[in-house]
């Protein structure tokens, strides 16, 4: 299949080219991968940048408590 594709913006376009340098690929190669990656048809595991990996792991812990309960105390005198 071919495609032709225009207006493509510079700054993506040197981005673009400048992977294609750095990996040693044509800029067709490139394109195609990105083209992949977004459209969820790579095969390259995509690095996740969340904290879902923390989500529900919080253990209740009296020591950590006691440790930062001067930080929930409100200095009235702060406040006026």
């Amino acid at each position: 299949m071919q495609y032709t594709i225009r207006n493509i913006p510079r700054a993506l376009d040197a981005m673009l080219r400048d992977r294609a340098k750095k990996e040693v690929k044509s800029l067709n190669e490139i394109v195609i991968e990105a083209l992949a990656r977004a459209m969820g048809f790579s095969q390259e595991a995509v690095p996740h940048r969340d904290l879902s990996g923390f989500a529900g792991t919080w253990v209740e812990d009296p020591e950590f408590d006691r440790a930062i309960e001067d930080q929930d105390r409100i200095d009235e005198d702060l406040w006026r």
